[in-house]
């Protein structure tokens, strides 16, 4: 087992994430441990698919044992996939999983970064991936990135040579890493790149295997591995008292959305990894042998070696200053290299290690946590060094306005320095959104006019302030973003980052509206003020068919952040039409378009989101009963909002309150999504549902997974879950069951109401029942066999119990017109008034 010390920031574990802006605190043992990062010129990348797909084991292990800088490229944000922590999915559902890959290299030492490709869902073959992806646009990110990193070695999760046995995302990240590693170093290939970084050759590519690839553990056991490259991650990292895979586990933990906690592990533990492309090492245990990775590498760099080399050696865990002036003096070594690559890395990793060893803290924390553009903001900046090394705090600057009125000052131990200073935010700063959501993508692409801005993980803040402090005659500027802070009564110190807003934001409440009749309905749109004394006009924008009176609505609000609601009457035209609508403020003659939406979770840093305010109103031919429904959570949905806008009484039940008596006040039950992969009370419930479903009720189920299940009895008949899914939307969709009052009451279905679904038409279709279900629908992606259990149905006693896999929880929010008429239908299935 190792003994060498890891570069970690990860030994303060109890830090919350509410801290994740809280300027850095390093200890004696990660400092030391920086210091031997510095040493070590070398650099690996790992490309997959998804937030998720890569291997926290691996990464750590280059990064904490090997002393590598190790990259994990996600060409998507995982944008497509599903949400175990709330309802949020599509972009909202990127940023979340955008931050939890954040926050899991924070843990594992890794760094991060994307493409443009959008996860537009489940894809079956990798030809449809790279065609909705833009194939070349994909390739072109991903070589920016690599000429930005410039990795000796590259390690693909997935493989490359077997398409069609796994997600058509995973077979792309790695057949495009192939085709792209000799291109990186043609300077004909993207040549509008070299603009901000040049050509580079990775020396090799591996393909990191597992049992997986080999169709289970016993297999992988008796396959021949004696070609792999063969790594023991399982080390012990003494000074932490944690393993690797501990460690790993931690960093694969903040996939929360995704609910991939994991449980670390201790001993022995084999990666294996076979070379696709480059040379072999002779060493299979090393995937640097053969390549420089000190400092002689880098021309003039022998001496900036030498140097470092005494600084680790006469480390003191008890005066990590003494070792400052040294470290200066290769800082000042380091900013005379020709090679820009290394100069820039090198530098950063350094001034941490200055900053670190001298016990500074630096820190500018704003009056509040947001502002407007044309603002003042007044920040409160605090420099303190806490150790015996002579410095002066010469000039303080900030972005975007420039230098500060300041008189140089010295920084003598632990005596603090303060000052108030205030930022003028000019009329034309960008407003804080995450940077890929900010201009019009397609299905497959984000679009992203900045080419230096490709690859950036996180929403890009340009309000900062730096510190240039002078130590032993060379000046050294630390810069830190402008953040928010204040004290929780329960929580302590809490960090927000700074957010630039508009005057003032505006929601339509209702995402979806449904009009089945001609009658006007009141729609209302809440306002938000981000200033004071905010005043204006507000409008709602719809086609010429549509009316809406009053034309537009005054409003006033004096206090920042403080909320009202101004309501419009809508009257829908005579024939059926769907429309979106768009709120719009008028302040002093500018117009405000964005809805503000704020992502509050506890494992991430607080998230704004900025998008345009609109939502989808649907004049539909559409019936319904009054059926009562009781809708018991699973997962996170939003289709009870979804079944009241259809006029639906919709109560949603917690496990407990599903008893005898509460049932009773229902027609419907339905059960959200995944709700027996998560609910484990269901467990004990099941025969409470069924004999409410045999009293002559309805009981709806939607999508679970193959994995772990609370119960295996999902249904009063035998019923099995599988992988079964089409993911083609627009597939044809054929009635098995045409005259099934499912299909024609209340309202007629026809293939027409299959146009128009979004990502895909289902998911974990059951592919083995009981005679008893009736299959309804049939359809298949281009290529398979026809899939028969989207939609299954089998009366009980009284009752109807219905099973789907069909995705309403993503076709109800995007307004589909088909996928509300359907779910009316198995609402009303066991109607009195259904005669068929």
């Amino acid at each position: 087992m190792s003994t060498r010390f890891c570069f970690l920031f990860i030994t303060l574990f109890s830090f919350s994430v509410l801290n994740a802006q809280q300027p850095i605190k390093p200890s004696t043992v990660e400092l030391y441990n920086q210091i031997q990062k510095l040493n070590f010129l070398g650099s690996v990348l790992y490309i997959a698919a998804h937030p998720d797909d890569e291997n926290t084991r691996l990464i750590s292990y280059m990064a904490n044992e090997v002393k590598a800088r190790t990259g994990y490229l996600s060409l998507t944000r995982g944008d497509g996939g599903q949400n175990l922590i709330g309802p949020e999915l599509r972009e909202l559902l990127g940023v979340i999983r955008t931050q939890e890959l954040i926050e899991a290299r924070k843990i594992d030492g890794g760094e991060q970064f994307f493409t443009r490709a959008n996860d537009f869902g489940f894809s079956k073959i990798p030809d449809e991936t790279l065609r909705i992806w833009n194939k070349n646009q994909v390739l072109e990110d991903m070589i920016f990135i690599i000429r930005k990193f410039k990795p000796d070695v590259i390690i693909n999760r997935f493989d490359h040579r077997s398409p069609g046995t796994t997600h058509g995302h995973h077979t792309s990240s790695a057949m495009l890493s192939i085709e792209l590693f000799n291109q990186v170093n043609d300077v004909a290939v993207f040549p509008n790149q070299l603009a901000y970084t040049s050509v580079w050759q990775p020396k090799r590519l591996f393909f990191n295997t597992s049992w997986w690839f080999y169709g289970g553990r016993d297999k992988f056991e008796k396959a021949d591995k004696s070609k792999l490259n063969n790594i023991d991650i399982g080390v012990y990292y003494t000074l932490l008292g944690k393993s690797n895979q501990e460690i790993a586990a931690l960093s694969r933990s903040r996939h929360q959305s995704q609910g991939f906690g994991s449980t670390g592990t201790r001993g022995d533990d084999i990666d294996y990894l076979e070379l696709i492309l480059g040379d072999s090492p002779s060493n299979k245990n090393n995937l640097f042998e053969g390549i420089d990775t000190t400092w002689n590498r880098v021309k003039g760099g022998a001496a900036i070696g030498s140097l470092l080399a005494t600084v680790e050696k006469n480390y003191d865990f008890k005066n990590p200053a003494a070792s400052i002036p040294k470290l200066v003096e290769a800082y000042s070594l380091i900013q005379k290299l020709d090679e820009e690559h290394w100069r820039t890395l090198k530098t950063k990793e350094l001034k941490k290690i200055i900053f670190g060893c001298a016990g500074l803290y630096l820190e500018a924390v704003a009056e509040t946590q947001s502002t407007t553009p044309a603002s003042i903001l007044k920040v409160k900046v605090e420099a303190v060094n806490r150790s015996s090394q002579v410095m002066m705090l010469k000039n303080i600057f900030s972005k975007p306005e420039g230098k500060i009125d300041f008189a140089s000052t010295a920084l003598e131990n632990n005596k603090p320095f303060y000052q108030e200073i205030e930022l003028a935010i000019p009329k034309t700063q960008e407003y804080t959104s995450p940077y890929w959501l900010k201009e019009s993508g397609t299905v497959g692409m984000y679009t992203v006019s900045n080419q230096e801005n490709i690859g950036i993980p996180d929403i890009i803040r340009t309000i900062t302030v730096t510190f240039s402090i002078e130590i032993n005659g060379i000046t050294i500027p630390f810069e830190r973003e402008v953040i928010y802070k204040y004290n929780d009564e329960v929580l302590g110190e809490v960090y927000k980052p700074l957010d630039i807003v508009p005057v003032a934001t505006s929601t339509i409440i209702d995402k979806v509206k449904i009009f089945d009749s001609n009658k006007t309905k009141k729609i209302g749109v809440k306002i938000k003020a981000g200033k004071d004394n905010c005043e204006g006009i507000a409008k709602l924008e719809v086609t010429k068919d549509w009316k809406v009176t009053p034309a537009e609505i005054p409003f006033q609000i004096s206090k920042k952040e403080g909320e009202i609601t101004v309501y419009f009457e809508v009257t829908p035209p005579q024939k059926s039409d769907e429309i979106t609508v768009s709120s719009q403020l008028i302040i002093n003659g500018q117009k405000e378009v964005f809805e503000q939406t704020l992502l509050k979770y506890s494992h991430i840093a607080q998230q704004q989101i900025l998008s345009k305010s609109e939502a989808k109103f649907i004049k539909l031919d559409i019936k319904t009963n009054a059926e009562k429904i009781a809708y018991i959570m699973g997962a996170g949905d939003e289709v009870p909002v979804y079944l009241a806008q259809m006029g639906y009484s919709v109560t949603v039940l917690k496990p407990e309150e599903i008893t005898k008596e509460n049932l009773k006040n229902f027609q419907v039950v339905i059960l959200g999504i995944r709700a027996y992969n998560t609910v484990e009370e269901l467990a004990f419930k099941q025969q409470l549902l069924f004999d409410f479903v045999k009293e002559g009720h309805t009981m709806i189920v939607q999508y679970n997974t193959t994995g772990k299940l609370v119960t295996k009895e999902l249904a009063p008949f035998s019923l099995k879950i599988s992988r079964d899914r089409v993911t083609e939307e627009d597939a044809e969709v054929r009635f098995l069951a045409p005259t099934h009052s499912v299909l024609n009451y209340p309202n007629t279905i026809s293939s027409k109401d299959f146009k128009g679904w979004v990502q895909e038409q289902g998911l974990y279709f059951p592919d083995e029942w009981d005679a008893t279900f009736t299959p309804i629908l049939s359809s298949n992606d281009r290529g398979e066999n026809p899939k028969n259990g989207s939609l299954l149905i089998a009366p009980y006693g009284k009752g109807y119990y219905i099973y789907t896999g069909l995705s309403f929880f993503r076709e109800l929010p995007a307004g589909v017109s088909g996928a509300y008429r359907l779910f009316a239908n198995m609402i009303s299935l066991g109607s009195k008034t259904n005669k068929l």
